[in-house]
């Protein structure tokens, strides 16, 4: 399923209209600032949620074609419940992505179908703290591959406004969860959990003006991951065997709102 949507995805790009005048510039640099809520939860077992502070950078190549380089990273703490609490846990979250789409026009608008592949990076440190129930937090790293199969509407406005619309649905190829046991006790080993079951789905409406020779952007967006119980591994205690361990079935949602420059 997951090959079938990459290739009609692949096809819908390639086969896409008829080149039209160029209605970008063939090379733009974006940087621009985001704040977003960050929830995530693992049903009848716990929930994260906090405020995420970030920065984000992309180059894109246009001639028709796009090619496209992002990255963006976040600082936050979020506060965690179960049967206990601990609060202002530090996060943060790196994401790198290469896209590729075609411009075309239909009507006024101009429609960009892309793909691409990602990597989204979290980690989540509550080494050292304790749950009002006195429960240890340890440091859990989140490593997620993914192909996006998405497509942007831009439609020009008057007195130099436009307006951008991203619709995106992630293919999740792979992913791997560690969960650094030994901070709770050093007898207890680091478990690997890989992931091989899930989607995201993310969107965003940008509005943005022309300013001589640069827009100026705000574009408030959501980005949704849920991704299944993962494969089991190994628990072990100073080498021995004493169980098994897996990730439970997740689910993340994160809205903000982005303000960036292009250049």
């Amino acid at each position: 399923m997951k090959k079938s949507l990459a290739l009609i995805i692949c096809f819908i790009i390639i086969g896409t209209g008829i080149a039209f005048a160029e209605p970008f510039q063939r090379h733009t640099l974006e940087l621009g600032a985001e704040i977003s809520h960050i929830t995530y939860r693992e049903p009848d077992v716990m929930k994260e949620e906090g405020i995420m502070y970030g920065i984000a950078g992309s180059y894109a190549y246009r001639n028709n074609l796009m090619v496209k380089a992002e990255c963006r990273g976040s600082y936050g703490q979020v506060d965690y419940s179960n049967s206990g609490k601990i609060n202002n846990i530090d996060d943060y979250m790196v994401e790198l992505r290469g896209l590729f789409g075609y411009d075309f026009f239909v009507s006024k608008s101009i429609l960009t179908p892309y793909t691409g592949l990602g990597y989204r990076y979290l980690n989540d440190d509550s080494s050292g703290r304790i749950s009002t129930t006195g429960a240890y937090g340890y440091e859990r790293e989140s490593n997620y591959i993914y192909s996006p199969l998405g497509i942007i509407i831009t439609t020009p406005l008057e007195n130099g406004w436009a307006i951008g619309i991203t619709a995106e649905y992630d293919i999740f190829w792979w992913g791997k969860q560690i969960s650094h046991l030994s901070d709770v006790d050093s007898g207890y080993n680091d478990v690997e959990n890989e992931q091989n079951e899930g989607y995201g789905v993310r969107g965003s409406i940008k509005v943005y003006k022309r300013i001589k020779n640069m827009d100026i952007a705000i574009e408030p967006f959501i980005r949704y991951w849920h991704i299944m119980k993962s494969e089991i591994a190994d628990w072990t205690y100073y080498g021995t065997y004493i169980g098994y361990a897996y990730e439970p079935e997740n689910k993340s949602t994160e809205f903000g709102i982005k303000a960036s420059i292009t250049f």
